[in-house]
This record gives C-alpha cells, structure tokens and sequence, in this order.
C-alpha cells in the first residue's frame, strides 16, 4: 500500500507602498475621478 501526501504551504506578506508610488497611485484615481464625471456630464448633456 502507498500513501502519497503532498503539502502546500502559502504565504501572503503585505507589500511596503513607498511615497511615491502613494503619490501617483492619488494622481491616477483623481485623474480618474475626473474622466468619470466628464463622462457623466456629456452623458446627461446628450
């Protein structure tokens, strides 16, 4: 008789944001942020 055991060992670390990918991660959503109002906006005008 043969008894095959196989084991996963997983292992999640939280990532260390620097300033500046802070900076622009704030610069995309505001970017964002006003690319989706204009949207809105040209919508509602139509």
């Amino acid at each position: 008789m043969t008894l095959n055991i196989l084991f996963f060992s997983i292992t999640f670390k939280k990532r260390e944001v620097s300033l500046e990918e802070a900076v622009q991660q704030e610069k995309v959503e505001k970017l964002y942020d006003q690319t989706k109002d204009r949207q809105i906006s040209m919508h509602r005008f139509m």
